[in-house]
């Protein structure tokens, strides 16, 4: 498998209410972008929980995939973990199989640290993988992190949160399309006027309630035993057995 991808975010509430809203499926597909839907299938008692999901990558077409997953909710230190791992036989799908987990660890000053650590096999080749898709799914982690953020810390529903992102996407392209329109009729050059004002839109941060990959963090903070533990995957991981 190629580089890992490592998100995380702090979210300023509960640990209950995170751990609900990532572990319960239906909740769970409203907040990540990278799935449409997930259903757990029939298990036992004790044993790891066997999912299927699917994402849209058309209208009405569903690209869909088998995981497992297992959870630790009590923790001898606090924590939380949960770890999984999934394939996808689907010739549409970028990805074979992978593995990954969730961690939930308790801030002193309250609220938690929640982030993930995964890694996939490209069906489509590493360098493919690592210009498009990887930077993609990065991406959409962080993004879904944050949205995740802002419906727990600010009660801004997932599909509020969609709302306000593209409609904050069409008023920076507006702005920039006006700015052409204008400088066209002054024969001012578009790169003096509309180049400059793309600019602005890419790099202005987003609307405090509107999710933004930028506020998460990309890599472990900090250096050290403490920082090592939390972003190491989990023994659970180890132990479960392919999807």
């Amino acid at each position: 498998m190629g580089a890992g991808l490592y998100i995380e975010t702090r979210i300023g509430v509960d640990l209950d209410l995170v751990w609900e809203r990532t572990q319960n499926p239906a909740q769970h597909q409203r907040w990540d972008l990278r799935f449409t839907r997930i259903a757990y299938l029939p298990s036992a008692e004790g044993e790891p929980q066997r999912f299927t999901y699917g994402v849209r990558v058309l209208p009405g077409f569903f690209v869909s995939g088998t995981g497992i997953s297992a959870g630790e909710r009590h923790r001898p230190d606090g924590t939380r973990t949960s770890a999984l791992r999934f394939a996808c036989g689907h010739p549409l799908s970028f990805l074979t199989e992978g593995r990954g987990y969730w961690r939930y660890v308790p801030c002193a000053e309250g609220g938690l640290r929640f982030l993930t650590g995964y890694d996939y096999a490209p069906r489509w080749g590493r360098l493919v993988d690592r210009l498009l898709f990887r930077p993609l799914m990065g991406w959409a982690t962080a993004w879904s992190f944050d949205r995740l953020r802002l419906w727990c810390e600010r009660g801004i529903t997932p599909e509020r949160a969609l709302g306000r992102a593209l409609g904050e996407v069409a008023a920076r392209l507006l702005v920039v399309a006006a700015a052409a329109w204008i400088a066209l009729p002054a024969a001012v050059p578009v790169l003096v006027t509309a180049v400059p004002v793309l600019v602005a839109a890419l790099l202005l941060p987003p609307l405090p309630g509107t999710p933004a990959a930028r506020r998460c963090l990309r890599r472990p903070p900090g250096r050290g035993p403490a920082t090592a533990s939390v972003a190491a995957p989990p023994a659970l991981l180890d132990h479960l057995e392919r999807p």
